[in-house]
């Protein structure tokens, strides 16, 4: 592991990557712990500015060309706008919990594990960083599969419950 690929990096995937790496952490805190405490509340406004940041500094990436300046992966920062603003909208206006629930859980799941899956990807920059330029696909094929994984089953996890059926009395 050596924190050279980032160091020499440009501010906009330092920010990115530092706002990204609080967020993952933050995020976990804010929605797997106790709801409604002030403590949730001033983490969820971290996490939420952190997510504003790490989406915004996404724009300004751009080492895969492939529509303009931007790529497929540059999806994820709209779906991360997207998924804030619901969230917000819901927990602000609506006093929905449950929507707001499953707008950020979807947007950590998406905008965090999902998307920072990709930066594993031999020849990308966290892949230098973490395994070092030359290790090959195995361990990026590894820890792809253990955020796909976790996605998966949180996404599962995070879906409503089906009603349990009706018994009728004879």
């Amino acid at each position: 592991m050596s924190l050279a690929p980032l160091l020499e990096a440009g501010p906009a995937v330092q920010i990115h990557a530092s706002t990204a790496i609080a967020a993952f952490l933050i995020g976990a805190l804010v929605l797997w712990r106790d709801k409604g405490t002030k403590l949730h509340k001033a983490l969820g406004r971290s996490w939420v500015v952190l997510m504003l940041v790490v989406a915004t500094s996404a724009l300004f990436i751009n080492d895969i060309r492939m529509i303009g300046p931007f790529s497929p992966i540059h999806l994820f920062v709209i779906t991360t706008y997207v998924g804030i603003a619901q969230g917000m909208w819901a927990i602000i206006v609506n006093r929905d919990v449950v929507a707001h629930r499953a707008a950020m859980r979807g947007t950590y799941v998406g905008g965090l594990l999902l998307a920072g899956a990709f930066t594993f990807l031999p020849g990308r920059r966290m892949h230098a960083v973490l395994f070092g330029a030359d290790a090959g696909w195995t361990p990026s094929l590894i820890v792809i599969g253990v955020a796909l994984a976790t996605t998966g089953y949180l996404w599962l996890r995070g879906r409503p419950r089906a009603a349990p059926m009706l018994r009728l009395k004879r």
